[in-house]
Order: C-alpha cells, then sequence, then structure tokens
C-alpha cells in the first residue's frame, strides 16, 4: 500500500500539504474481511474542512485562467499514474472495502478512465452565438466554473464516486473540496497523490476526512463553497436538498434505487438468470445501481429461478485479495444485521429461502453474507418496498407487459431498472414505460463515462458523467452587445 508516509496515521491533503488533522484526531480503518486495523487516518473536523474550503478558494483564480488544455495535462497524467498503480490502488481498496481485486481494480481502472474523458470533454465548454434581434445587437453565451465544489462519496465505490465529481470540476476550472467516507480514505489517498505528482497545484484538490455531519455542516454554512455534490441516501440527500436552500447552493444529488429486474419469456431464461447473478451480486449487492426487485415472466420463472440458484451457489466467497473470488464481505459489521432483518422479514411474511438467507459459518472472522435467493417473496416484504443494500435476490412473477411496468414504478426511487428480452418493441416500450435515469436492456452492468448517470423521482437531482456530468459544474453567462451605429 502507498501512502505519505511508512508510519503515522495516514494523512489529509489541504492546501498542497499532507497534514494531520489540527486537533489531531485519527480514525481506524477496518479490514471487513479480517476484522483487523490496516491503518489510522488523520480524522479531521469543521475547522479542517473550513481550511480547504479557503485553500480551494485561494486556488482557484490561478486555475479557472489556465486553458482547458493545460488543466487536461494534469487530468491525463492523473488517469497514467493511475493506469500505472492500479494493482496497488485496488489491493488497498479491497483491504478496506472487501470487493474482490478484479471489481476493485476494474474501479480503479474505469476511474482512470474518467479522469481522462473529463480532460477531453472540458476542451468541450462550449458557448453559443445567438441569432440577433435587431442589426445593432448581438446575442452570446459563455461558459463560467460554478465555483469551490464540496464533494461528499460513500464506501462502496469510494474511488469512482470521486472520480465523477472531481474530473469534471477540475476541468472546467472548478476547485474542490472531497470528504470520502470514513471507512474506506486510504485507496483515495493514493488517487490524490497521482493528482499531486501530475502536477496539480496546491489547494485545487483538497481531501479531509472526518464525520460527515460535521464536514457537511461546514459546506453547507461556509458561504464560500457555491456546490455540492452528493452520492448517498436519500434521507442525507433531502436533508442536503433543505439546508442547500439557504445558501442557494447548487447541488448534484446522486441518491437510493431500488431497480427492478425484468425477465421477458421471449429470452433464455438461463442466460436472464446469469446476467442477473452477476448484476445483483457484483460488490455484494452494496450498489446503487444493482438490481433488486425480479419479476419474472410466470411461463420461465421456474426455469429462472432454478438457474439464478444455481449460480448462486456456485459464487466463491472469501477474502477479496484470495485468486477465485467473487463475493467478498459485506463494508461493515452492521450491515450483517441489517441484511438478516431483510431476510427474516420476508420469510415471515411468506417468501421461501432457496440458497443463502444467513450468515456464513465457514469464517472466523469478517462480515461475510451467503449470496441469497427467495422466492414468493409478497410485494409487501422490505426487500420489496426499502432499499436492500445487500446480497439478497427476491424472485415474484407477472403475467402481461403493462402489470409489470405499473409494478416498477411502484416506488419512491427511479434510479435504475433493467429488461431482459430480445424483442424491441418490449425493449423500447419498457424503456419508456419505467420512470428510471438508467434502463439497461440486457445489461446489467450499464455506467461508462460518456453517458448520463442519474436518477428521477427520490434517486435525485442531476446527472454525472457525460456532457450533462460536465453542464453541472458550469454557469451560462448571457452577454448581450450593442453595436455602435
Amino acid at each position: 500500500m502507498s501512502t505519505t508516509s511508512s508510519s503515522g496515521p495516514a494523512k489529509m491533503l489541504i492546501d498542497g500539504q499532507w497534514c494531520d488533522a489540527a486537533k489531531g484526531g485519527t480514525h481506524a480503518v477496518i479490514n471487513p474481511a479480517t476484522e483487523e486495523v490496516i491503518r489510522d487516518v488523520a480524522y479531521g473536523d469543521r475547522g479542517d474542512a473550513a481550511r480547504a474550503v479557503a485553500a480551494a478558494a485561494r486556488a482557484m483564480p490561478a486555475w479557472m485562467k489556465l486553458t482547458p488544455y493545460d488543466r487536461a495535462k494534469i487530468l491525463k497524467k492523473t488517469a497514467d499514474l493511475m493506469r500505472e498503480r492500479a494493482d496497488s490502488i485496488a489491493r488497498t481498496l479491497t483491504m478496506e472495502q472487501g470487493k474482490p481485486l478484479p471489481e476493485a481494480k476494474g474501479e480503479v481502472l474505469h476511474s482512470a478512465d474518467t479522469f481522462e474523458w473529463f480532460a477531453e470533454e472540458g476542451k468541450r465548454a462550449y458557448g453559443q452565438v445567438i441569432p440577433n434581434s435587431a442589426p445593432g445587437k448581438r446575442h452570446l453565451t459563455i461558459k463560467h466554473p460554478v465555483g469551490v465544489v464540496a464533494a461528499i462519496s460513500p464506501w462502496n465505490f469510494p474511488i469512482t464516486l470521486q472520480a465523477r465529481k472531481i474530473a469534471p470540476a477540475l476541468a472546467v476550472g472548478c476547485t474542490i473540496v472531497c470528504r470520502p467516507a470514513s471507512q474506506t480514505p486510504l485507496c483515495l489517498i493514493q488517487v490524490f497523490e497521482c493528482m499531486v505528482e501530475a502536477g496539480l497545484p496546491a489547494g485545487v484538490a483538497n481531501l479531509v476526512i472526518g464525520p460527515g455531519s460535521d464536514i457537511a455542516d461546514e459546506f453547507l454554512d461556509n458561504p464560500v463553497v457555491k456546490k455540492i455534490s452528493f452520492t448517498g441516501s436519500t434521507e442525507v440527500g433531502k436533508m442536503l436538498m433543505r439546508r442547500a436552500a439557504d445558501g442557494m447552493k447548487r447541488l448534484s444529488l446522486e441518491l437510493g434505487g431500488h431497480a427492478p429486474y425484468i425477465v421477458f419469456p421471449d429470452a433464455d431464461p438461463e442466460v436472464g438468470a446469469k446476467l442477473a447473478v452477476t448484476g445483483k451480486f457484483r460488490n455484494n449487492g452494496q450498489v446503487c445501481i444493482s438490481p433488486t426487485r425480479f419479476y419474472v415472466h410466470d411461463s420461465v420463472r421456474k426455469k429462472f429461478t432454478e438457474a439464478a440458484v444455481e449460480f448462486a451457489k456456485t459464487l466463491k466467497i472469501g477474502n477479496g485479495l484470495e485468486p477465485g473470488i467473487e463475493v467478498g464481505p459485506m463494508f461493515e459489521k452492521k450491515a450483517l444485521a441489517s441484511t438478516q432483518e431483510l431476510v427474516d422479514d420476508a420469510k415471515n411474511v411468506g417468501a421461501r429461502i432457496l440458497t443463502g438467507g444467513r450468515r456464513s459459518d465457514r469464517f472466523d472472522k469478517g462480515y461475510f453474507f451467503e449470496p441469497t435467493v427467495l422466492s414468493d417473496v409478497p410485494l409487501n416484504a422490505k426487500m420489496m418496498t426499502e432499499e436492500p443494500f445487500a446480497p439478497v435476490m427476491p424472485i415474484v412473477g407477472f403475467d402481461n407487459l403493462d402489470a409489470v411496468i405499473a409494478a416498477a414504478n411502484n416506488t419512491r426511487y427511479g434510479l435504475a431498472a433493467y429488461v431482459f428480452t430480445n424483442d424491441l418493441t418490449t425493449a423500447f416500450k419498457m424503456a419508456e414505460g419505467i420512470e428510471a435515469g438508467i434502463i439497461g436492456v440486457n445489461d446489467p452492468v450499464p455506467a461508462t463515462p460518456q453517458c448520463p448517470f442519474g436518477g428521477m423521482k427520490e434517486s435525485g437531482l442531476g446527472r454525472e458523467l457525460g456532457h450533462e456530468g460536465l453542464e453541472a459544474y458550469l454557469e451560462t453567462k448571457y452577454i448581450a452587445i450593442k453595436l455602435r451605429d
């Protein structure tokens, strides 16, 4: 593991300096596979966040005056360094988050692609010339960076979800203060090392680790922060939205999801089951766009269910650093209890557990829960109404298209949805009818840097990635010019 020093707590980055918390606070990062402390990290507070915001404000005038080509060179170099160090960063990510090493490396490489893509997209922050309204007038628009940005991200994709904020913000001339999850800061420290070595000027990007509520309070109350980009729960997103109104701060919110996965009878149910298991148990189901409600046409439900159970049973569980592991531990101990509560509730209201359903007894330590498939799950079960951030796969039947669209939309969430069909008409009807920001047709892993990512309803506001993700960090200035006669 690369760190800024070989001993003592890993440090934060404020104004170009690797530093301890001003009050000396530290926090232990735990390996969820072994329950051992990996390393202590500097753990700050509002005062440290305020110092970082002030540094970002000082750095912004010079940073925004650079050409997008100059900013792009630094972002591209960051991407190159991340790829060179992908194995090391991935190992750190697996140790502190739990996901299997191949998944972790995939996250690092995907995030590097995000940096590279926005390096180029930042050169395309176009304005426009608008036809004049009178002979002596001219109208045009130009783009302007929104200002100092605060970025708050969760533990499940600690690099990816910050890269989606850092890369577009820096590409257009904003400066940024990042607050990672307390459980998974070490891999992001390594990414920041890449940014520094790539030539990022002091203060342009800052990393503050500390309690989420304290750091968020500073971001919300500090008038220098012009925008907050948050990925996390719907409940916290609503709180940020309410409080951000007092300062008229811009918001990007990528919140909770409860994605339906709908299987039609025209497609191979065994292939659909394999794709479903791949999408469901990736990162132990701890994915905001993970399929979480499985609606399978009655005519193929038996075949689909049998295949899903068999595929789930073959998944190899264990420490993500070991070869061949497909499912690692859950991210922390309390996640085991919440998952068990969901399974027990479903069982109590009539669901059948076909495989899994409990904490694995194969390990003396670690937060391992068996991949779980359930059938005959009533629609009033908690896992059908609440976001199940867990390795549980509830299967229910349906018999017609309109009914399944209604079922899919019967939730406050609208982040992602999945459709398995070989019929183009069905695919379009579902894509147009389902209330979700992301629709995967025969694709359980749809995210990519060049395409917009975000939700409808209570799943958030705005979009990350794609050119929409660049616009989120820009203001549009309209310029009217009256020519001399």
